[in-house]
């Protein structure tokens, strides 16, 4: 069976992750910060779909738990796909935010990715097979959200993706590097920001289950961006080829949570 690490593997995109490549015969470990959610976790789907789980618990904004997780993907069995997952909003504007909290952001959502990918990268060419999927978001595309710094680390991790995954190192020796761009999808990093379902339309929101199964059938592709649903391929488009200028007046203000689209305006 093919083994698969999943971070942030309990909640939300990470947990439809970690079960959709369970059903589909992946044995897993699974990484979070919490060790019971972990279990609780790992116990359902070993019992649901009969696969090996292990866990993973460990801290990826910390230097100490970036070094467990890369410790396992350098030492005894091979895994085959890495998810990187892991990622935090604030639930605050830039300008209210501790800078603490906003390092502990790009700890999570670009040093953390940049540390595993390495850490599994030389294993995967030296055997010519493997798989890296990097979740990003679809603003990283552009102007998506103001005064929240989310899409720009996330802009980090897709021009990563596309720097790794594209270069002759990595294509020719088989292993195939992927960034994933969803859309808004209904999951606990939302309900921690502060985002009101209600203030955004029905439209733009994903089931996480779709984005995983959407993921996984381009990675076997062999695409080095994902952007699941017809409705979110055509939103991508516009952020990487309209002007900026037409683009920023429909930008969501996250110090305006309450409304959406803000023309600039509160």
């Amino acid at each position: 069976m093919p083994l698969a690490l999943v971070t942030g593997a309990t909640s939300g995109i990470g947990g439809a992750f970690a079960d959709r490549l369970a059903r589909t015969g992946h044995d897993l470990i699974l990484v979070a910060r919490t060790r019971h959610h972990l279990e609780r976790q790992a116990e359902a789907l070993s019992r649901r779909t009969g696969v090996r789980v292990e866990t993973l618990p460990a801290d990826l904004a910390t230097t100490e738990g970036c070094l467990l997780v890369e410790h396992r993907l350098t030492t005894g069995r091979p895994v085959d796909l890495l998810v990187n997952n892991a990622g935090i909003m604030l639930d605050k504007p830039f300008p209210q935010n501790d800078i603490a909290a906003e390092e502990l952001v790009l700890s999570v959502n670009i040093r953390a990715v940049l540390r595993l990918t390495h850490a599994v990268l030389h294993g995967m060419v030296e055997r010519g097979e493997g798989r890296v999927l990097n979740v990003a978001t679809f603003s990283a595309l552009g102007p998506g959200g103001l005064a929240t710094t989310y899409p720009a680390s996330k802009s980090w991790v897709l021009a990563f993706t596309e720097s790794v995954g594209r270069s002759a190192h990595v294509r020719n020796s088989g292993v195939r590097v992927m960034a994933l761009l969803p859309g808004f999808t209904r999951t606990e990093l939302f309900d921690r920001a502060g985002v009101d379902p209600l203030n955004l339309p029905r439209w733009m929101w994903l089931r996480a289950d779709h984005v995983a199964v959407s993921a996984l059938r381009d990675l076997d592709r062999g695409r080095t961006v994902s952007v699941p649903s017809l409705r979110y391929k055509v939103v991508a488009w516009g952020l990487r080829h309209l002007p900026r200028a037409l683009l920023l007046p429909l930008c969501w203000d996250f110090s305006s949570p309450s409304r959406m689209w803000t023309g600039g305006r509160k």
